[in-house]
């Protein structure tokens, strides 16, 4: 079973989500409260395999709980709801450790899919986000990411064969059957590739991809 935090300051819309993920098979909601400081504290006793969080909260915000999070218990995935799907959203949204983003538009049936993709692939993007992450890679400077693009960074024909796996949304162990390699062998190169990158999580690395033309965005 699938445990599931949920953070929302809307109390209408937290019922209404748990009402709905409660006909997800696998999956249930353990945990809801419009107090991220409180989630915090909660979290220190209590698993959860999956924390659903808004970003516009009083006392905490997303990106801030965030923060607090990854650093105290990084293990737990984290999927930003929000209707904010602005530039300066994604940047923060890839700077805090989020891994994956949800927009309040879409469809509910996706967020199945995309509690199971954090799961099960590390990352999950929303095709808001996509078009979002287009139009940046487009327009805005190398410096607006904390990215060294002056920096020379070498893959291996593995690497790089891995990120334009997990890109196309595969698992590890499905790549890990793709390449006859064990499935220890691809979260090796997991983080070895997001050690290369200085990214926080696979958002950071497959935005890196994108922008040095590792991969294009309908590999996405």
């Amino acid at each position: 079973m699938i445990k599931i935090a949920l953070v929302d300051d809307h109390q209408l819309f937290r019922k209404s989500l748990s009402l709905l993920i409660s006909t997800f098979e696998g999956i249930e909601v353990t945990y809801d409260t419009s107090d991220g400081l409180a989630f915090l504290e909660v979290s220190k006793n209590e698993y959860f395999d999956v924390l659903l969080l808004d970003i516009q909260m009083p006392i905490l915000d997303g990106y801030e709980v965030c923060k607090r999070l990854k650093l105290s218990n990084p293990e737990i995935k984290i999927l930003i709801i929000s209707q904010l799907t602005s530039k300066e959203v994604v940047h923060q949204i890839m700077e805090c450790g989020a891994n994956g983003f949800f927009t309040k538009n879409s469809p509910p049936e996706l967020l199945e899919q995309a509690i199971k993709s954090v799961i099960e692939k590390d990352y999950y993007f929303d095709m808001e986000l996509a078009a979002v992450l287009r139009e940046a890679i487009l327009w805005q400077k190398k410096s607006d990411y904390n990215v060294d693009f002056n920096q020379e960074i070498s893959f291996s024909i593995r690497e790089v064969e891995i990120i334009k796996l997990i890109a196309q949304e595969m698992s590890s162990k499905e790549i890990g059957d793709a390449l006859f390699i064990s499935n220890r062998t691809v979260e090796k190169h997991r983080i070895r590739i997001m050690e290369k990158t200085s990214s926080k999580n696979f958002i950071g690395v497959v935005l890196f991809a994108l922008r040095a033309n590792l991969i294009s965005i309908t590999e996405l």
